[in-house]
Formats: structure tokens, sequence, C-alpha cells
């Protein structure tokens, strides 16, 4: 099983002592491993939610005249969650590996799109590269946060995944297509395709309490865009940054962006599987680059 922080372990034990003794079929065993399930969930959010949370604050009650502009008080607020999360170590080292990653991959793309007008953000504030707030960076890192930390509450495992470096040229497409599409074609529908193709026989198990469940992983990675469509829709409201459409009035952010998060989702999950390899349900070994 993968290793628990120890808030997690505390969390886990009384879950089983909830269980002691009871069989793992039935209504109130079903119940518990229901709750669990949204525990967990709710768990790897944790970064993410405290981060939505501060940006809907910072709409609602943060002060137009603030001496420190709202988008620096977004980029400290950021930063002290995540020296929070690592020093109460509800977040490990090596997971901080991974959002850096994230965070650097969607600092380098903000720059990009905000240059080219995909989107753009408040111009005040120091903390800032170009016309792109720190804060930015966060909001990537957030997913990746969500990323590794589910793959270790529910110690994935995976069946019939395909070799990593096949992932990984899919995912470099992907990436240089978020960029290359405004100069050239866009590349997007086949890329999708190339993922469904890929990955269509792969079976994502996750672990609850005492039970595993099989999940086509594709459907999981749809799952998750949803969300973060969802949480997008909430972000840009609380004026976070503003698509082109939303710079006169706040509107929801089109459905079609949801092709972009199921794309975004392939690159995250590579990125991932190349500091934490997965894992196959039949034993510990690692599969084959």
């Amino acid at each position: 099983m993968a290793r628990l922080t120890s808030v997690e372990q505390a969390i886990d034990d009384a879950a089983h002592r909830l269980l002691a003794g009871r069989p793992e079929s039935g209504p109130w065993s079903w119940f518990v491993e229901f709750l669990v399930f949204g525990a967990k969930q709710a768990w790897a959010c944790l970064f993410g939610f405290l981060l939505l949370v501060v940006i809907v604050a910072a709409r609602l009650w943060y002060p137009d005249d603030a001496a420190l502009h709202r988008n620096d008080a977004l980029t400290l607020a950021a930063v002290l969650i995540q020296v929070m999360m690592l020093a109460a170590r509800l977040e490990t080292v090596g997971e901080l590996r991974v959002i850096v990653l994230f965070h650097v991959a969607g600092t380098v793309m903000e720059l990009f799109k905000t240059d080219v007008g995909s989107w753009l953000y408040d111009p005040g504030g120091v903390l800032r590269i170009a016309g792109v707030p720190l804060f930015s960076g966060f909001m990537y890192a957030a997913v990746g946060s969500y990323m590794v930390r589910v793959y270790r509450l529910f110690d994935l495992r995976f069946d019939r995944y395909p070799r990593r470096r096949l992932t990984a040229l899919i995912a470099a497409g992907i990436y240089v297509n978020f960029f290359a599409h405004h100069y050239w074609v866009d590349l997007r529908w086949l890329l999708i395709a190339a993922v469904v193709v890929v990955y269509w026989p792969t079976v994502m198990q996750a672990r609850l309490l005492r039970v595993r469940i099989d999940v086509p992983i594709l459907a999981a990675f749809g799952g998750v865009a949803v969300f973060i469509w969802l949480a997008e829709n909430i972000a840009t409201w609380a004026g976070a940054w503003s698509y082109p459409g939303q710079v006169d009035g706040w509107e929801p952010v089109s459905v079609a962006k949801l092709g972009s998060w199921f794309m975004l989702m392939i690159v995250s999950v590579v990125l991932v599987t190349w500091v934490y390899p997965p894992r196959p349900s039949t034993d510990d070994g690692e599969l084959a680059d």
C-alpha cells in the first residue's frame, strides 16, 4: 500500500475501526467505502480547494484600494498555503517535486497564452512575469497536487497501461499544440483520437478502504476535466483571469474548454508517471519503459 501521511493514516485507521468485524459487502460497508471515496477525493483536492477559497474571498472582500494589490495578495496566499501544507506534513517533499514541474510548465504556457490574447489578467501588482501574475502558476500546481495525492491516497494501479515513452510522445504533442495551433493547423482532435486509441484498453484500479474498484482510465480523465472546468467557472467569476468574451461581463466558460482540460489531463498524468511509474494490479513491479 502507498505510504500515507500521519493525518491520512489516522483517518484510515478510524475508517477501519468503523468496519471492524463487518463483512466486506452489505449496505453499511458500502456506505463507509463511499464516504472514504469522497473523503479521499476531497483531501486530494485540498491545495486547489484552499486556493479557490482564497480567490473567491479576494473577489468578495478584498478592498480595491488596498496598498497590496490583489494579484500580489493572491500570490502570497498561494505561497503560504504551500508552505503550510509542507510544514504540517499534509504534503510530501516527493509530491512537491511534481508540483514544481506543473508550476513551471503552466507558467510558460501562461506567458504565451496571455501574449497571444487567449485570456488576460488584471494588470496590477509587482509579483508577475510580463503580464502574468505569479499566482497563476499555482493554479496549475493545484492540478499537480491533486494528481500526485490521488495517486498515493488510492494506491492506484493500472492494467494494460501503454508504454510510457508512447504516452510521453503524445503528451509532448499536446503541449506543443497548445502553442503551435495559433500559427499552424490545430491538431487537437487528432491528438484526442490518439489518446483514445492508446488509453482505451487501460483500466485504473483504486483502493478505497478494504475494496478496490476498477475504472476505465478515459472515464477518470473525463471526470477530472469536468471538475476542473467547474472550478474554472468559479475562478473566472471571481476575477482571477478573464477570457475575451468575459471582459464586458462574466459568462460561463465555453464547454469547448473541456477538450483542453482533457488534453491537459494527459500531460498531467504523463508528468506524474515519470516520477511515480504506474504499477500493474497483479504485483508490486513497475511497468517497463
